[in-house]
């Protein structure tokens, strides 16, 4: 079992909104700060969205004021909801800590999940 499992991801059409969901588990959550990124074709990936443990958070200017990310310690669940999508928000969306969680000696990333935004 992975230990950051994205979903939520699916096609929706300009404007519509989406929650994707990491999880992972209550102590990858609770001691670290969460990220999402994401990988559009063709780019590399790119952070967007982060949450300290302090639930401070920072968003990526094209973003701003659209996604909310969100924590549940106890659900060991990273959320970020997506309001008003873009065509240009379309990638795969990845959940990480910060810094990058490794595991034996390497950077781990999970499967991600795919949002698709049409015109």
């Amino acid at each position: 079992q992975g230990q950051l499992v994205e979903s939520g991801g699916g096609l929706v059409q300009t404007g519509e909104s989406l929650r994707l969901s990491c999880a992972a588990s209550r102590s990858i959550v609770s001691q670290n700060d969460m990220d999402w990124y994401r990988q559009a074709p063709g780019k590399q990936r790119e952070l967007v969205a982060r949450i300290t443990t302090g639930d401070s958070t920072w968003y990526e200017d094209s973003v701003k004021g659209r996604f909310t990310i969100s924590r549940n310690n106890a659900k060991g669940t990273v959320y970020l909801q997506m309001n008003s999508l873009k065509p240009e928000d379309t990638a795969v969306y990845y959940c990480n800590t910060y810094p990058i969680y490794r595991v034996n000696g390497y950077n781990y990333w999970g499967q991600g999940t795919q949002v698709t935004v049409s015109s």
